[in-house]
């Protein structure tokens, strides 16, 4: 369990930080922008968990909860023996966003046109929590390229965003009150 006797350390006020694995690297690391990125997520979608209630309120309180194990499996560097197992998504928590995406997805009116963010108060923060998601992933294939990652991290992000616009079209009257993009609408 963690124990944070400090909130401040002093150890970044030359522009680095530590890493899961104790080595360090600057704070512009992309690595750092990857799990930073996924905890710009979190808050938003605690902003949107703000608008929600029962069980979507649950889902998006478990999907907190998951995106502190993706931030921590990012700031842990693979290692072929390490000191300490590092925490790591699963396969498990990937199966799990599906499973919600396949329920709820089912329950909606039919997609007849792109969707623009918005609508009711927590399908617009579920729409922005969809987008820094997907800001997040695209950090992760970066990383990704330079160093090698856990999978499971990518797919999880990747889920996440279609499960958050699928609850977003939920939050919209299971999706009857999408708004809707009109193609050259403003001509």
């Amino acid at each position: 369990m963690v124990k944070l006797t400090r909130i401040y350390t002093r150890t970044g006020d030359k522009g680095d930080t530590g890493l899961g694995d104790g080595s360090r690297v600057a704070k512009h690391d992309l690595r750092v922008e990857a799990f930073g990125t996924v905890d710009e997520t979190n808050a938003v979608i605690g902003l949107a968990q703000l608008h929600a209630e029962g069980e979507l309120h649950d889902v998006l309180a478990r999907v907190q909860n998951d995106l502190f194990d993706v931030g921590a499996d990012l700031c842990t560097p693979e290692q072929e023996a390490p000191k300490y197992p590092p925490l790591r998504v699963t396969a498990a928590q990937v199966e799990s966003l599906e499973s919600r995406i396949d329920a709820y997805n089912a329950e909606l009116a039919t997609l007849r046109s792109f969707i623009l963010p918005g609508g009711t108060p927590l399908a617009a923060h579920l729409h922005l929590a969809r987008t820094v998601t997907r800001r997040a992933e695209r950090l992760v294939t970066a990383l990704m390229i330079e160093q090698s990652v856990n999978p499971e991290v990518l797919r999880y992000l990747n889920r996440l965003s279609d499960l958050l616009f699928v609850l977003a079209r939920r939050a919209n009257g299971n999706g009857d009150n999408d708004v809707l993009w009109v193609p050259g609408a403003n001509r």
